[in-house]
C-alpha cells in the first residue's frame, strides 16, 4: 500500500457550549505492531471509541486493519468528548485501508455514535452541528433519531442512516441516502393555561400585561393563595412566538442539555420554574463538561422564581450578571463555555415569613426581626434589576366566587394588545423597552426637571417607570403597612414602559391615576 492510501481525512463537529467547532479527523496506518492511538485532547469516552469502532467494523463484515493506527482529532487544543466521533473514525479507517473510496468524504460531516453491531446511535447537540455544517457548505450525516432535529436548520442537507453499512453504501454510490425533509412543527401559539381563568386581580393582570409588552422583569408580592403562580404561568401565553433564529438558538440550548426535542412546542417561549432549593450550578449551569442551567434553558422565555425569599442569597446574586448581559460564562480548569441567558424574570414572594403580613384575617404573628431577616435574603443590587413590582392581595370570597360579573379577558385578547405594543417598540428602537440603554432612554423618554416626559414620550404611549422600592423595609412597629400604602406598582430607575392599548401621553396619565389607591390594594378610582 502506497503512502497516499495510508492516510484518510474527513470532518466532524465537536461541542463547545452551544457551538459546534469543526474537527478534522485524520487516520493514518503505519507498519509496526498492531495498535490504535487516538490523539488530539480526547476525553475518556472518545478514547473508548477505538473498542466500539473495532467491534462495529468486524460485525459489519469489514476488516479491522492489523497495523499501527493513529487517529488525530484536530485542532489538538480543543477538548473532545462523547461518542460523536465514532462514525467518522470508522469511515476514516475504512478509507485509509482501501475498503472505502476517499473521493466523496470531503463533501460530508459525520456525527454519530456506533453500537457494537454497527448501529448508528444519536448523540447530544446535533442542532448546533447542523448550523455549523450549513455555514461550511457540507452535508451532515447523522443517526436516524437525530434527523428531525438537524433538519430544523433550513439550508442544511441532512442525510439520516440507521447503520454503518448504509453510510458506506452511500459513499460507494450503491444505495444513496435520501435527504431528510424538514419536520412538521407547531405554530408557536400557546394553548395552555389562559388568563381568563384568573379571577379578580385587575391590577396584577394589568401589570403582567405591561411586563409582557416591554419584556420587563416582574416581582409579585402577596399572601399564599392569591394567584401569583397562576399569573406567572400565564405570561408565556401573552408573549409573541419566537422568530426562526430565536427558536433555533433555544432549541440548540435544549439539545446541548440533552433534553428531547418537542416539535409541538416549536417557537413557543420556554417557561422554567426551578425549586427554591436549587443550587447556583442548577441555575446558571456547570459541570466538568459545562452544560446549560435553568437561566439558559429559559433563554427567550420566562424564568419563574416562586418563593423568592426562600432562595439562597448567593444563588440569587449569581443572576445579577446574566440579568444585565443576557449571557453566562462558565469557567472550568480545562475549558470555558458561554451560554445565552436572555430571559424575562418573574418572581413571587410572601410579604412575611408566615406569609400573610397585614392580612388581619390570618392573624399574622411575624416579628419585625423575622421580616428583616427575610428581606436580607434579597440584596439591593439584585432588586435593582427588577423593573416592576405589584401587590397581589387576598380577594374577598364574594369577588372570588362571583359568577354574575363580566368574564375576565382571555389571553388571546391581551396578547393582541401586547403584540401591537411590541410592534411599536420594534418600529421605534428595534427591540423591546427592557433592552434600552442609557442613550436610548434619553432619546425615547426624555424627562424634564420635574421628572415628567416631554412631547416625544407620547409617541407610542411611553412612560418612565417610577423608582423601585424594595418591598417592606421592616422596622419598629410600623412594619405592617396598610394595603393602601403598598397598592401601586413601581419600577426601576431609568426604565421605560409601553402601556398596551395607550396611544398618547394622556392615556398614560389616565393609567397612572386609575390605579391610585386609598384603602384597598388594587382598587380603582
Amino acid at each position: 500500500m502506497d503512502g497516499s492510501m495510508n492516510l484518510a481525512t474527513l470532518y466532524a463537529r465537536a461541542l463547545d457550549g452551544i457551538h459546534a467547532p469543526p474537527v478534522q479527523i485524520e487516520v493514518h496506518l503505519a507498519n509496526g505492531l498492531p495498535a490504535c492511538a487516538i490523539v488530539g485532547l480526547p476525553e475518556a469516552a472518545v478514547r473508548e471509541s477505538r473498542e466500539r469502532v473495532r467491534a462495529a467494523l468486524i460485525t459489519s463484515g469489514f476488516e479491522f486493519p492489523a497495523r499501527r493506527i493513529t487517529v488525530n482529532l484536530a485542532p489538538a487544543d480543543l477538548p473532545k468528548d462523547g461518542g460523536r466521533f465514532d462514525l467518522g473514525i470508522a469511515l476514516g479507517l475504512l478509507a485509509a485501508s482501501g475498503q472505502l473510496p476517499t473521493s466523496a468524504l470531503s463533501d460530508y460531516e459525520f456525527v454519530g455514535e456506533l453500537g457494537l453491531d454497527g448501529e448508528l446511535r444519536p448523540v447530544r447537540g446535533v442542532l448546533p452541528a447542523a448550523l455549523s455544517a450549513r455555514s461550511a457548505g457540507r452535508s451532515l450525516v447523522v443517526a436516524r433519531e437525530d434527523a428531525d432535529e438537524a433538519a430544523l436548520v433550513r439550508g442544511c442537507r441532512v442525510l439520516a442512516a440507521g447503520h454503518l453499512l448504509e453510510v458506506c453504501a452511500h459513499l460507494r454510490g450503491e444505495t444513496l441516502l435520501v435527504e431528510h425533509p424538514a419536520p412538521q412543527t407547531g405554530e408557536g401559539q400557546h394553548n395552555g393555561a389562559d388568563l381568563a381563568e384568573v379571577r379578580g386581580q385587575p391590577q396584577a393582570r394589568r401589570v403582567l400585561e405591561i411586563a409582557a409588552a416591554g419584556e420587563h422583569h416582574l416581582l409579585m408580592i402577596g399572601p399564599p393563595g392569591t394567584g401569583k403562580t397562576m399569573l406567572a404561568s400565564r405570561l408565556p401565553g401573552l408573549l409573541p412566538p419566537m422568530s426562526d433564529d430565536e427558536a433555533l438558538t433555544t432549541a440548540a440550548i435544549h439539545a446541548v442539555s440533552g433534553q428531547p426535542l418537542d416539535l409541538k412546542r416549536w417557537k413557543r417561549r420556554p417557561f422554567r420554574a426551578p425549586h427554591h432549593t436549587a443550587s447556583g450550578v442548577a441555575l446558571v449551569g456547570g459541570g466538568s463538561s459545562p452544560r446549560p442551567g435553568e437561566i439558559s434553558l429559559a433563554h427567550n422565555g420566562v424564568l419563574f422564581l416562586d418563593e423568592l425569599a426562600e432562595f439562597d442569597r448567593r444563588v440569587l446574586d449569581v443572576l445579577r450578571e446574566p440579568l444585565e448581559s443576557g449571557a453566562i460564562t462558565i469557567s472550568r480548569a480545562a475549558r470555558q463555555a458561554e451560554f445565552p441567558a436572555r430571559f424575562q424574570l418573574v418572581a413571587a414572594m410572601n410579604p412575611c415569613p408566615q406569609g400573610y403580613d397585614c392580612d388581619l384575617a390570618a392573624n399574622c404573628r411575624c416579628s419585625p426581626e423575622q421580616i428583616r431577616r427575610q428581606r436580607a435574603r434579597l440584596s439591593a443590587p439584585f432588586l435593582d434589576r427588577i423593573d416592576l413590582s405589584v401587590q397581589v392581595p387576598r380577594l374577598p370570597k364574594d369577588q372570588l366566587f362571583d359568577t354574575q360579573g363580566p368574564m375576565p379577558e382571555d389571553s388571546a385578547t391581551v396578547r393582541t394588545r401586547v403584540l401591537d405594543c411590541r410592534a411599536r417598540q420594534l418600529t421605534r428602537q428595534g427591540h423591546s423597552n427592557a433592552l434600552l440603554d442609557g442613550q436610548g432612554i434619553r432619546i425615547h423618554c426624555a424627562l424634564d426637571g420635574a421628572g415628567r416626559g416631554d412631547a416625544r414620550v407620547s409617541h407610542g404611549a411611553v412612560s418612565p417607570l417610577r423608582p423601585f422600592r424594595p418591598p417592606h423595609p421592616a422596622g419598629g412597629e410600623d412594619h405592617r403597612r396598610s394595603g393602601g400604602e403598598r397598592g401601586d406598582y413601581t419600577g426601576a430607575p431609568g426604565g421605560v414602559i409601553d402601556l398596551p392599548g395607550a396611544g398618547s401621553l394622556a392615556d398614560v396619565r389616565h393609567e397612572s391615576a386609575k390605579w391610585e389607591v386609598s384603602n384597598e390594594v388594587g382598587s380603582e378610582k
